[in-house]
């Protein structure tokens, strides 16, 4: 009993004395690609579990006062990296800009701040995102149809994606866009809107939602409706049950186009070796690069496999 107290102890010990300390702050998995972010975020700092040079506190946040507080928590700690997807912006914006300054080495993740003080700010190509959904669908169309389009939340992120879907549209003025509504995000929500677009417009060819999650509304508003044939469907994000329908050779979805909530796992990496002082391979530069933005990949059947996680829960 002796020897496993003290054995208890010494790694206390180890645990307190690590030389890195990083706090890692997002918000709760409210959907799914929230969930997907946590799951990966767990993920990462799993995978530093026999280094004892770094240790993690992982946080999670309903709303903006709640995160505020948690890093506050973080820095009263005596953390050396924060990384953050900030709940929204401008609420969050104080306190990374007061990390920042406090010599924290900071890392914006996905949602950014009204502030350029950070030390790496990393996110996915949101107008490629939509773009590249906006070009399959007038190409599948043939350059010609009746598109419907579910956004997501009303914001930055969501207004530079559809504009870019309408700016891909724009060389085939035969491809209409004849409903255009928000879905939040939410397969409930878009599964209602589906459900009320379908008693008005007899005639939709394609319908593009931005989200994978919102995708599984319109599914299933399709199904129950009979008119799951012959129309065009893409989501986006990867979630893996639609990833797995693509690879599986569904009829309606025949690719998706990556925004990957893995990218809160790189951010962690990055703050572990901006503080070990590495560098990126293939880098002259010996700084981690300070704004990093994600390229946008096509998913297809030939290459979804490479995609698919069926462990994460996104």
């Amino acid at each position: 009993m002796k020897k496993v107290l003290i054995f208890v102890l010494l790694i206390v010990t180890i645990l307190s004395f690590a030389k890195f300390r990083v706090g890692v702050a997002i918000p709760a998995a409210d959907h799914g690609w929230t969930g997907g972010m946590v799951w990966w975020a767990q993920y990462a700092i799993k995978q530093y579990a026999n280094d004892p040079d770094v240790e993690f506190y992982l946080v999670t946040a309903k709303e903006p006062s709640e995160q505020i507080a948690q890093v506050q928590a973080l820095l009263a700690k005596g953390i050396d990296a924060l990384v953050i997807n900030p709940y929204e912006s401008a609420p969050l914006t104080p306190i990374c800009v007061q990390a920042f300054r406090d010599g924290i080495f900071t890392i914006i993740v996905d949602r950014g701040i009204n502030s350029e003080e950070y030390n790496v700010y990393i996110a996915g190509d949101n107008y490629m995102y939509g773009y590249l959904a906006g070009k399959y669908i007038a190409e599948k169309l043939g350059g010609k149809g009746n598109v419907v389009v579910i956004e997501g939340i009303p914001s930055t992120i969501n207004t530079e994606r559809v504009e870019a879907f309408k700016k891909a549209l724009e060389p085939y003025p035969n491809v209409k866009i004849i409903a255009q509504q928000p879905g939040y995000w939410s397969r409930e929500k878009a599964f209602e809107i589906m459900q009320t677009l379908l008693t008005k417009f007899p005639n939709i060819d394609a319908v593009w939602t931005g989200d994978d999650d919102m995708l599984h509304g319109v599914l299933l508003a399709l199904k129950q409706a009979g008119r799951d044939k012959n129309i065009v469907l893409v989501g986006g994000a990867c979630e893996k049950n639609i990833v797995k329908m693509i690879m599986d050779g569904h009829p309606l979805i025949g690719v998706d186009f990556t925004y990957p909530p893995n990218m809160i796992s790189t951010a962690i990496n990055l703050a572990v070796m901006a503080l070990k002082g590495e560098h990126l391979n293939g880098f002259y530069q010996r700084g981690i690069p300070r704004k990093i933005i994600l390229s946008t990949e096509t998913v297809t059947k030939e290459n979804a496999k490479d995609y698919y996680f069926p462990e994460s829960v996104f």
